[in-house]
This record gives C-alpha cells, sequence and structure tokens, in this order.
C-alpha cells in the first residue's frame, strides 16, 4: 500500500443540531447530496452563508453528520477575502477560534468560535495504519508526483476502525500541489 489517496476539501461547515434548526427550521434534517469518502460523512444538499465584519462567503456547503458543535473549515485564500486570520486546527479543536455569522434560509447563527483553517491530516484505518507502520497522533511527510511536485510535512494520523486511507488538504494546499480535487502520494520514511 504505498500509494495514498489525497482529496482536496473545500470550504465547508459541520453544524450542531441546535445550530441546524435555527438556520432551517425546527427538526429539521440534512438531506444526502453525495456521499464522502469518509464512510461517516455526507456533503448536504443545504447550503449557508458565512459572514465576518460585513464580508460574506455565499453558498458553503454543509457536511453531515450533525456535530456537538459547529465548526467552518475555510482556506487561507478565504481568509484573506473575509479579512481575518482564522487559526490553523484539526477539526474539531475549536478553542479560542474566530467567531462567524451563519445565515440560512431561516435564520442567522452568531457563533463567539468555530472558524479555523483545517490542518492537513492523514485519515487511516486501524488496519491500514499497521500496513503502514504508522500509529495515531504520528505526524509524517507525504510526497505528491504532480505537475508541481511538493512533499507536505507534519501531517497529523488520525486512526479510527471507520476511516478509510485519504490524505485530506484544503484547496490552497491542492492548488499548490497541482491538484484538482484527488491525487495520490506516498509516505516519505
Amino acid at each position: 500500500m504505498d500509494k495514498i489517496p489525497i482529496e482536496v476539501s473545500a470550504r465547508h461547515v459541520h453544524l450542531s443540531k441546535n445550530d441546524l434548526e435555527k438556520l432551517f427550521g425546527s427538526d429539521y434534517e440534512l438531506k444526502v447530496f453525495k456521499q464522502l469518502t469518509q464512510p461517516s460523512d455526507f456533503a448536504a444538499k443545504e447550503t449557508v452563508d458565512i459572514s465576518v465584519g460585513g464580508k460574506t462567503i455565499k453558498s458553503v456547503r454543509v457536511v453531515g453528520p450533525l456535530r456537538q458543535k459547529t465548526q467552518i473549515e475555510i482556506s487561507k485564500t478565504d481568509s484573506f477575502s473575509l479579512g481575518v486570520n482564522p487559526p490553523i486546527r484539526l477539526s474539531g479543536d475549536l478553542d479560542e477560534s474566530l467567531g462567524v455569522k451563519l445565515i440560512g434560509p431561516k435564520g442567522e447563527v452568531d457563533l463567539s468560535e468555530g472558524l479555523i483553517v483545517a490542518k492537513r491530516h492523514l485519515h487511516c484505518a486501524t488496519s491500514e495504519a499497521s500496513e503502514l507502520g504508522i500509529k495515531n497522533g504520528d505526524r509524517v511527510s507525504v510526497e505528491v508526483n504532480s505537475t508541481r511536485p511538493v512533499v507536505f510535512n507534519e501531517v497529523l494520523v488520525r486512526v479510527r476502525d471507520d476511516y478509510s486511507l485519504c490524505l485530506h488538504l484544503d484547496t490552497d494546499e491542492g492548488n499548490a500541489a497541482g491538484l484538482d480535487r484527488t491525487g495520490k502520494g506516498v509516505i516519505v520514511k
């Protein structure tokens, strides 16, 4: 297993149940647009607008399933457009992240935190991690041989039984490597 699948993850929003209902209405349920590589995740049909300091990015895709806390993942380029400097964090690490307003068809939500630039990471099933000789929490380098070859260092390994092997990069990182949504890489030992 020497080739690592790579996916470029565009800006998106993970919603809590409470915030979903404020944005889309009471007892609202997300509708699946398409299944994503990670077995539990899906792109929803729903989108929201994100707004910070009067600047807005419209129609940002919601990703399900619902989470305990609402989280907004954007690229560094998006942060320049919004005029903010969110921290680069792993999904779920929201303490002292930036606030943002979400605008949906039925209402708005003002969050005191939740806006981040997603840190690159490698999803890996337990069996795949064993084959690759890596474990949860390891940091690896992944080489991408594309039209714009690059090595991504400090890729955090996230291992769980229900994960599927895939390196997640944001759009800026994908563009830097000359990738169009997907690609392949190898772990550099």
